[in-house]
């Protein structure tokens, strides 16, 4: 008995360090070609925030050789989805060890259960998402122009990934859609024109007051 309550205790004091810290959390969603990755790291540049990508904590816990990161590593071998879980205990310790209080959480949550956990475990309900909406048209000659020389292979591929960013994704933004929160900027611009209705959602209201 007295290992559980300990054990939960300690989940607890690591639930709370992040709590505490009370961060502002974004998170970032858009399908494949949404041109996420450079929005990202022109709003760390502009407005100081740190970028998390949740594909990228995996794949560096994977590089770690650690135990977590050979179970990560199987689990997608075996094409099985890493519960959501591991995904957030990656995510709270980038927080903790980045000192930084404001963050971009990108490709998270990918479904309705990964935010239902995240909010669950974390107590952080995100300040926005920041959902970029681009044309299946528009993302797909972005990915293979991206691409050049294995338009063929691809082609299949990338549909199959609109398809399962649409399913999974479209639940979250409307479960926030419905409180207010999402953002949506129209991602078919060019990469400056985009940057602009970017930093009108970044930028306080006083600001813009010219």
């Amino acid at each position: 008995m007295g290992t559980a309550v300990e054990s939960a205790n300690k989940l607890q004091e690591v639930n709370g360090s992040v709590a505490v810290k009370n961060p502002t959390v974004v998170f970032v969603l858009g399908g494949p070609g949404s041109g996420k990755g450079t929005q990202c790291a022109n709003i760390v540049e502009h407005f100081g925030y740190t970028h998390l990508s949740a594909g990228d904590l995996l794949r560096a816990e994977i590089k770690s050789g650690s135990e977590n990161g050979t179970m990560i590593q199987n689990m997608i071998k075996e094409g099985k989805i890493v519960p959501s879980e591991v995904t957030i205990k990656l995510l709270q310790r980038a927080m903790q060890e980045n000192g930084n209080d404001k963050f971009l959480i990108d490709g998270f949550p990918r479904n309705e259960e990964n935010r239902a956990a995240f909010e669950e475990v974390t107590k952080i309900e995100p300040a926005f998402v920041l959902f970029f909406d681009c044309s299946e048209e528009e993302m797909e000659r972005r990915l293979l122009s991206r691409n050049q020389g294995r338009e063929d292979d691809n082609i299949e591929t990338i549909r199959k990934r609109f398809k399962v960013f649409l399913e999974s994704s479209l639940p979250v933004i409307e479960h926030y859609t419905a409180r207010g929160k999402v953002r949506k900027i129209d991602a078919g611009k060019s990469v400056e024109e985009v940057f602009e209705s970017v930093k009108a959602v970044f930028t306080p209201k006083e600001e813009k007051a010219d």
